[in-house]
């Protein structure tokens, strides 16, 4: 795989430094992956969402990983998930324009990541949502969307043990929408041990979604 790449995106509050990763193979689309909450120490460094993305290049989408408002070189300052919301579009747009062959769009995160992308993809609509850890109903100081823009092209990969997220909210999310959730046994949030599981499972389960 090559080098990451190191791109400064403009977006609402300022740029945004963003690693790229290129495809491997023939390139199918673009892929933006937000990292977890910043207050924790979310970073676009995030072995997750790391994971996410060699996984992804594997399927021959060009990632694109920012450093959301306030984070690392980013500029602006933490907004709770409203302004990463339009943060996350200005580096859809910006990744869609640069490939314009590469016509398939995937939008993911991980935990805080998984919150911003759920409002993000009411306003740009992937052909596949993929939700790692997500925070769903889970923080509440502001209403969540209650549901994805298309179910069928939702996938979200949850760890059975969840410290942080309990798996139970997830499947309380999911289950009116008819959502399989896919629990990785024996998994914390951070999915420590538990990595290669995860690349696996994206592998063998993204392609029926975005066949679909």
């Amino acid at each position: 795989m090559q080098k990451p790449e190191i791109l400064n995106i403009t977006g609402p509050a300022g740029l945004l430094e963003t690693i790229y990763l290129p495809p491997k193979g023939e390139a199918v689309g673009v892929a933006v992956i937000n990292h977890p909450n910043p207050l924790q120490g979310g970073t676009n460094t995030n072995k997750v969402i790391q994971t996410a993305a060699k996984a992804l290049c594997q399927l021959g989408f060009h990632c694109y990983l920012p450093n959301l408002r306030g984070v690392g070189n980013s500029g602006g300052e933490h907004d709770y998930g409203c302004g990463e919301t339009q943060d996350c579009i200005s580096v859809i747009d910006f990744a869609r324009n640069r490939h314009p062959e590469a016509a398939k769009f995937v939008l993911a995160g991980f935990s805080f990541g998984g919150y911003v992308a759920n409002y993000t993809a009411q306003e740009r609509r992937p052909d596949m949502l993929l939700l790692l850890g997500a925070a769903l109903n889970h923080y509440t100081d502001r209403p969540e969307p209650k549901a994805a823009p298309d179910a069928d092209k939702t996938l979200i990969i949850h760890g059975a043990e969840d410290e942080v997220v309990a798996i139970e909210k997830v499947l309380s999310w999911a289950e009116p929408q008819n959502i399989p959730v896919i629990a990785i046994a024996g998994s914390s949030h951070f999915f420590h041990g538990k990595l290669i599981v995860l690349r696996d499972a994206i592998l063998r389960f993204a392609p029926p979604v975005l066949a679909g």
